[in-house]
């Protein structure tokens, strides 16, 4: 309900980045001869990818650090009858349909402002799954940091944290074509954004050299599980004290 509510706090956080990005990556520098025509293409299933993690890492990110703040607004949600890690699991949900609404809604954006999208409904499931798993992960990270960073350095370590997220995520080019600089392919593969770009990109655009989906899926849920348990025992542990 609330989510519904706040739609339009959504569309102001998918169409900030996300399509800025692409609009200059394509529009701009596709009007100038710096990119191939079929750019968009490999780089939609990208922005995709971007959206969904980087909306859960927010949605659930930011509303900690003012609940936990001076005013302490998280006790009435501790005050529940149920567990506290619950608390924790219902709030990394919310944030998971929140980045999956952003990933759908940035589908037809970036169409729109390109002109083109790559379309496969055969691997739509596949796509759905890894931006499921995409936005967990991005609510997980959001979560561990919003409960274990000092409220006045958040500001400061999103930007140190986002920064390399975005840029080593494969979010622009396929991983397989970093093969030219093997070491910063490495750097790449140590990003979990990465198997969320590779995993939307293989399920709409078959064709283009990308990771095996089930490298994608393996990786993403084993990271899945790690943070989800991170994540709810950092929040309990502040939640307690």
């Amino acid at each position: 309900m609330v989510t519904g509510r706040e739609l339009w706090v959504i569309l102001v956080q998918v169409g900030l980045t996300p399509l800025f990005m692409l609009f200059v990556f394509d529009t701009v520098l596709g009007s100038q001869g710096l990119v191939g025509r079929g750019f968009a293409d490999v780089f939609l299933p990208g922005i995709i990818a971007l959206a969904a993690l980087t909306t859960a890492l927010q949605s659930v990110a930011l509303p900690l650090v003012k609940e936990f703040g001076f005013t302490m607004e998280i006790e009435d949600r501790l005050m529940a009858p149920l567990p506290t890690g619950y608390v924790a699991i219902g709030k990394l949900v919310i944030a998971t349909i929140r980045g999956l609404l952003a990933a759908v809604l940035i589908y037809p954006l970036g169409a729109l402002m390109v002109g083109s999208a790559p379309w496969r409904p055969a691997g739509l499931p596949l796509a759905f799954v890894v931006a499921l798993l995409g936005a967990w992960i991005g609510g997980a990270i959001g979560m561990s940091l919003a409960t274990t960073l000092p409220v006045q350095r958040i500001n400061v370590t999103f930007s140190v944290i986002l920064t390399p997220i975005i840029w080593t995520g494969c979010i622009h080019y396929p991983w397989p074509r970093l093969s030219s600089v093997p070491w910063y392919q490495v750097v790449t593969a140590l990003n979990p954004m990465t198997y969320v770009s590779e995993g939307v990109r293989g399920a709409l655009l078959p064709g283009v050299p990308h990771l095996p989906a089930w490298v994608c899926l393996t990786v993403l849920t084993g990271v899945a599980v790690v943070l989800t348990w991170v994540s709810v025992r950092c929040f309990t542990r502040r939640a307690i004290q």
